[in-house]
C-alpha cells in the first residue's frame, strides 16, 4: 500500500493572505474541474457526471489514465477523492485546518494501492517515491494555493 502525506502553511510570509473560505472555494473548484489547477495538457477531460446531497462523481482523463472518482465534501474542512476506477484504488484527501498557533494549514494524505499490481511491489514503491518526492503532492499543494491566489486576484473566487 502507498501512504503519503504532506502539509504546508496556507499563508507563508510574503504571500497574499487567503481566508479559509477562499481556500475552500479553490479546493471545491479543483475537485469539480482539475484542468484549472493541473499543468496544461495533464488533465484533458474532467466532468461531473452525477451529483447528490452527499457526494458527486467525476470522470477524468489525467496523465492518459481514465478515472472515475466519488468525491465527498466536508465544507471548509475536507475533500475526499475515492478512486472508483483507474490505476489506483483507495482514497486521496485534502484537509484544511488550523494548527496549534491558529495558522491555516493545507494537508494532503492518501492511502492507495495499484490495481492489478503486486502489493508493495516495484510499481507501488516507485509510486510511493514519486508521491514523497519534491515533485509529488507537496508540489501539488503549493500549485493549488498558487492557482487559488491567481483566481482570487482575478476576482473569480
Amino acid at each position: 500500500m502507498i501512504y503519503s502525506t504532506a502539509t504546508i502553511p496556507v499563508n507563508p510570509q510574503g504571500e497574499t493572505r487567503l481566508t479559509r473560505a477562499q481556500v475552500w472555494a479553490g479546493l471545491e473548484l479543483k475537485a469539480r474541474d482539475a484542468r484549472l489547477f493541473l499543468p496544461p495538457g495533464l488533465c484533458t477531460r474532467c466532468d461531473v457526471v452525477e451529483e447528490s446531497a452527499t457526494h458527486f462523481v467525476r470522470e477524468a482523463t489525467i496523465a492518459g489514465a481514465e478515472l472515475r472518482e466519488i468525491i465527498t465534501l466536508e465544507p471548509e474542512t475536507k475533500v475526499t477523492f475515492f478512486q472508483a476506477t483507474g490505476p489506483r484504488e483507495g482514497a486521496i484527501v485534502n484537509a484544511l485546518y488550523e494548527d496549534e498557533a491558529g495558522d491555516l494549514q493545507l494537508r494532503f494524505y492518501c492511502y492507495l494501492g495499484l490495481r492489478g499490481k503486486e502489493p508493495d511491489g516495484p510499481e507501488e514503491r516507485a509510486e510511493q517515491a514519486q508521491f514523497d518526492s519534491a515533485d509529488g503532492y507537496k508540489a501539488a499543494l503549493l500549485s493549488t494555493l498558487r492557482r487559488t491566489r491567481e483566481l482570487v486576484a482575478e476576482g473569480k473566487l
